[in-house]
């Protein structure tokens, strides 16, 4: 044993270029999962950033995405994938963008599930909140401009 745990295996809610129809979703989602369905995270608003957005935590808001349940085989592979594209070095690590974190998400039909969620880290969620632009209403797919 090596004492580092391995992560639960959660499903991953995803809310900007991860999404279906988005382009990071056809180079490492498409066909690699066995569900794909709407759902929201409470407690967060988006900002948006150069191509891609950062949800960051604050109470009373939230945000617009998917729940996305990787196939049989595909878990630790993919998580691997993920971590590298949002730029997660581990927990607490300085050069963290994204802080991947188990999170209650919203189902459309009300139910919840536990979910790993990129969030923007610590000194990324500060610089946005002080001068970064939201996105209204909290979705990616909706949001103004060209996209």
């Amino acid at each position: 044993m090596t004492g580092r745990a391995e992560p639960a295996p959660l499903p991953f809610f995803v809310y900007g270029t991860l999404r279906p129809g988005e382009h990071n979703h056809a180079l490492f989602l498409r066909g690699r999962t066995a569900a794909e369905e709407p759902a929201r995270l409470p407690d967060a608003v988006l900002y948006d950033g150069p191509g891609y957005p950062y949800a960051v935590q604050r109470p009373g808001t939230e945000v617009v995405g998917d729940l996305v349940t990787p196939a049989a085989g595909e878990y630790q592979e993919l998580l691997a994938e993920l971590d590298r594209l949002e730029e997660y070095h581990g927990p607490g690590r300085p050069l963290n963008v994204y802080d991947r974190l188990p999170r209650t998400v919203l189902r459309a039909d009300g139910s919840t599930a536990r979910a790993w969620v990129y969030l923007a880290a610590g000194p990324v969620a500060r610089e946005l909140e002080r001068t970064g632009t939201r996105i209204p209403g909290g979705d990616w797919l909706r949001r103004p401009g060209p996209g």
